[in-house]
């Protein structure tokens, strides 16, 4: 077994004794490192880069820029800034015995992490699992392994300046059998959350002798309902479709009603030199600046395409007809569903949570963007005075 799995079990038995506001000043201290550190961090990244096509929808979310890391850095202040996940109660009573039972909020563990081209993944995870009392271990991708190794390290500096030891982060190398020996890990690794495309997800969920959360690709539609505003529609499509094409709330198909099919150029108009329109592919998470389309009969046809095609992610309608929007709200089963807004919301920071682990398109557990919440299990305490069980 790999020894970093080891150094990471017992190194995260120690932040149970930092306390919150140490754990605070750290995250502020590592943000600012992030602005001061910007040029060795970019030159990390630029070597990343000169591996990669720029055609690939990948080179999208390898790349970091100064924007960037001013966005990552400001999520990991907002991190601090929120309340400790930790502590709370959230069942108490007393039985007629006299024993107290109630049950708080705790850290998993250690968390490994499975990802790809995604650096500022590194910077997410590590930000929310040390605020929630959690390890980690990352596994990043052989594509973004320069930019991962420049972070981890500048991370794992600072822990050691801050008398923290510095175990309670990891990278492991962005090799298969890393991947392999993390999913083995029974005893080292308390959870494990890949992120990235299908075939990874499903690589982990079919191997996987430790437990699993998932975060699935995303299939994202947007419904342009008969009673839905052009404006607003226009808006929402582009946005949805052309904000980051590579990420996983990006607009994958567009459903318009027939009695709109005349609207379709002026709703395609504003994008219409950039994005490429198809008229099948259906079920395909693109990526990139191409965009499946259909023509629907009705509100019942679109719920049925939703049904057949979607990844579960996030799923949107555009409408003005409210009891439309609720029987939509009601049907689609999506993690976020959302009414005259564009699925480009569907981020951890832009719900208010800081940053995110990722997605989580299943039902078992958390769902949705997952944050400092659901970076935590509960534990049952039980509080007596000589009590015998008869």
């Amino acid at each position: 077994m790999n020894i970093q799995f080891k150094l990471t079990k017992e190194a995260s038995y120690s932040l149970a004794l930092i306390s919150d506001e140490k754990k605070n000043a750290v995250l502020r201290r590592i943000a600012d490192e992030i602005g001061k550190q910007s040029k060795m961090l970019l030159e990390a990244n630029a070597k990343d880069l000169s591996r990669m096509d720029k055609e690939n929808p990948l080179y999208d979310r390898l790349q970091l820029t100064e924007e960037r890391l001013e966005g990552i850095a400001s999520d990991m202040r907002h991190v601090a800034d929120l309340p400790t996940p930790l502590g709370h109660i959230t069942k108490d009573h007393t039985l007629e015995n006299g024993l107290r039972l109630y049950r708080v909020s705790v850290p998993f563990g250690v968390i490994g992490m499975i990802y790809e081209a995604r650096p500022n993944v590194s910077f997410d995870v590590f930000s929310l699992c040390f605020k929630s009392g959690n390890a980690c271990v990352l596994k990043g991708g052989k594509d973004a392994d320069d930019s991962n190794r420049a972070i981890v390290g500048m991370i794992r500096s600072i822990l050691e300046q801050e008398g923290i030891n510095p175990d309670v982060i990891n990278l492991l190398p962005a090799t298969h059998e890393s991947t392999g020996e993390m999913l083995n890990a029974v005893g080292y690794i308390d959870l494990c959350i890949p992120r990235g495309g299908k075939k990874l997800i499903e690589f982990v969920r079919d191997n996987a002798q430790v437990p699993v959360i998932e975060t699935g690709a995303g299939v994202v539609h947007t419904y342009f309902d008969k009673d839905g505003d052009l404006e607003k529609g226009r808006r929402i499509i582009e946005n949805g479709k052309t904000r980051r094409v590579s990420v996983c709330n990006a607009l994958d198909c567009l459903l318009v009603h027939k009695d709109r099919e005349a609207d379709l150029p002026a709703l395609l108009e504003p994008m219409k030199d950039r994005v490429t329109f198809h008229y099948d592919n259906y079920g395909k998470e693109w990526m990139s600046y191409d965009l499946s389309i259909k023509i629907v009969d009705s509100l019942d046809d679109a719920l049925a395409h939703i049904r057949q095609y979607s990844s579960g992610h996030s799923e949107a309608i555009v409408t003005e007809n409210k009891e439309t929007a609720a029987r939509f709200q009601k049907e689609v089963d999506a993690a976020c569903v959302y009414v005259n807004a564009p699925t480009s919301f569907t981020d951890g920071a832009q719900f208010g949570l800081g940053a995110e682990i990722g997605i989580s398109t299943q039902k078992l557990g958390p769902r949705g963007p997952m944050a400092l919440e659901e970076m935590t299990t509960y534990k049952w305490i039980i509080e007596g005075n000589g009590q015998i069980r008869k």
